[in-house]
């Protein structure tokens, strides 16, 4: 059906949301049609967030309305906007971690399965198996939360907003954890959903899957509304300078750099049923990329490295010398750096200043007789805070107010603080906007061209070939391919991410 001829069924319109000091939301609009993806996109801090946690009953309004089916509605608080049926996904996953699939799907809902008093797991259990079937999501209804990854965990999520049988989901960033394969799926139910009239709200940073998927697509920037067009009427560069406000020519600004000699090396690394036969180097101002389908092992082998995780075997050598690394700690004295793939979970202390993120992992740096000395610790933030361009009124604020592009340049900051010859950052630009995926890249090039070695994991194959030297492919906990970023196609990339799936 032409998107034109679907009927409106939300409209907001001059939605403005003030905050002490702050214009957050500024005369904001958006429309909705029934049956159609919709993307509302936009650079961290544009308002997105606020926009929909105003639709979702969480803030309120200063001005505007919301016109839901036609009529006017005003959501006091999330259960009013999900008994409307409207429901959302987060990017920051949300999970019960003792709870199974199942417990956390039906979570506060439990009544509709008691039976004289008692919860009858059997039944709930059953439901869940039947909505799992119905999307033809691959999971235990009993697997706890626990122990799912968290591809495994954002499917729970997405059966979760559909057991409302929500006629409007806002999905914030769900393809974030997911690799082509899981993309795929979520890409089925999501067309599945539309075609039975659900209205999906999609917000994503990934503009090949908003061109791919959506349908219609609405701007914002600074608070402010700037365009909804239709996907088809727009190419990639336009919607680049109208999220940013500004071109942005050279999103991969990838610059000829002189590879030095080896400066890490791994040889026959194994962790016991996870990954196996892990050979590779990377030498001063290389970056290396890592390629796979998400638990093929490519962050296992990270953790391994840098001793999260205990090695079955192997070796590892910083600059020709074999060193022995059994916690992060060794990692870090051995010239190790770590930006993990989570920093909602394992990375951002959410409850500490910018200033205490970034210094954590070098504390001993500024400690005299056992104390920390503040005002050294306050010079090495703040010169960090510059060399990362962050944006924060000072390295006092809670880094949980700073926007996702700012949180991932101060965990870089934190790695960089402790001086490390070779850095690993995994999914360095998950959930970020353009223009702090393209202020990243610069950092990567920057490192490299200054005689760092930096390993990136990703499962955006655009940005490997983009910023990445050599890339090696990882397929069941094997290295299945190694390429050079100049004579490798991105079939070749993925050829190699099923090579070994397929002799499995």
């Amino acid at each position: 059906m032409d998107n034109s001829a679907k009927t409106q069924v939300l409209k907001m319109q001059h939605i403005t949301k003030l905050f002490p000091g702050v214009r957050a939301l500024d005369d904001v609009e958006l429309e909705l049609k029934k049956g159609e993806i919709h993307a509302l996109i936009g650079e961290n801090g544009a308002g997105k967030s606020t926009l929909m946690k105003i639709l979702l009953g969480i803030y309120q309004p200063d001005y505007g309305e919301i016109l839901y089916k036609g009529e006017p509605v005003k959501f006091h608080q999330p259960e009013d906007a999900l008994r409307a049926g409207i429901s959302m996904i987060h990017q920051e996953i949300s999970m019960m971690p003792n709870l199974d699939v199942a417990g956390n799907i039906w979570i506060a809902r439990e009544r509709q399965f008691m039976k004289k008093g008692l919860l009858d797991h059997k039944a709930m259990h059953e439901e869940t198996k039947k909505l799992l079937d119905k999307l033809e999501i691959s999971l235990d209804p009993y697997a706890k939360a626990k122990n799912l990854s968290i591809a495994q965990l954002q499917m729970v999520e997405l059966c979760r907003a559909i057991s409302y049988h929500a006629q409007i989901i806002v999905m914030d960033e769900p393809t974030s954890a997911l690799a082509d394969a899981e993309i795929q799926i979520l890409y089925r139910i999501v067309r599945r959903l539309v075609r039975e009239g659900t209205t999906i709200v999609f917000i994503s940073h990934k503009l090949e899957e908003i061109f791919e998927i959506c349908d219609r697509i609405t701007i914002m920037r600074d608070g402010k509304y700037i365009k909804t067009a239709r996907t088809d009427e727009m190419d990639r560069q336009q919607l680049i300078a109208l999220i940013a406000g500004r071109e942005l020519k050279d999103l991969y600004p990838k610059e000829p750099v002189v590879i030095g000699e080896t400066v890490f090396e791994v040889k026959d690394l194994k962790r016991d049923s996870v990954f196996e036969e892990i050979s590779f180097d990377v030498r001063a101002g290389e970056v290396l990329g890592f390629c796979g389908l998400v638990g093929a092992g490519r962050t296992e082998i990270m953790r391994g490295i840098f001793g999260i995780d205990k090695l079955s075997k192997g070796t590892i050598s910083m600059e020709g010398r074999p060193v022995e690394i059994r916690s992060p700690q060794d990692a870090i004295k051995n010239g190790l750096g770590f930006v993990t793939e989570d920093r909602l979970r394992l990375g951002c202390i959410g409850k500490l200043s910018l200033k205490h993120n970034m210094t954590l992992s070098n504390l001993p740096a500024y400690c005299r007789a056992g104390f920390i000395n503040g005002r050294k610790e306050s010079r090495a933030s703040a010169d960090m805070m510059g060399r990362m361009a962050i944006k924060a009124y000072s390295d006092k604020q809670l880094i949980s107010q700073l926007s996702g592009g700012n949180q991932q340049k101060a965990l870089i900051g934190r790695s960089l603080l402790t001086n490390p010859k070779v850095l690993i950052m995994d999914e360095p630009t998950r959930g970020i906007d353009v223009g702090s995926k393209s202020e990243i890249y610069k950092i990567i090039n920057d490192l490299a061209k200054k005689g760092m070695a930096v390993m990136v994991v990703s499962s955006e194959i655009q940005e490997l070939l983009g910023i990445c030297d050599r890339i090696l492919v990882i397929s069941h906990g094997r290295i299945t391919g190694e390429f050079d970023r100049e004579n490798v196609t991105q079939t070749e990339l993925m050829n190699a991410a099923f090579k070994q799936a397929e002799h499995t």
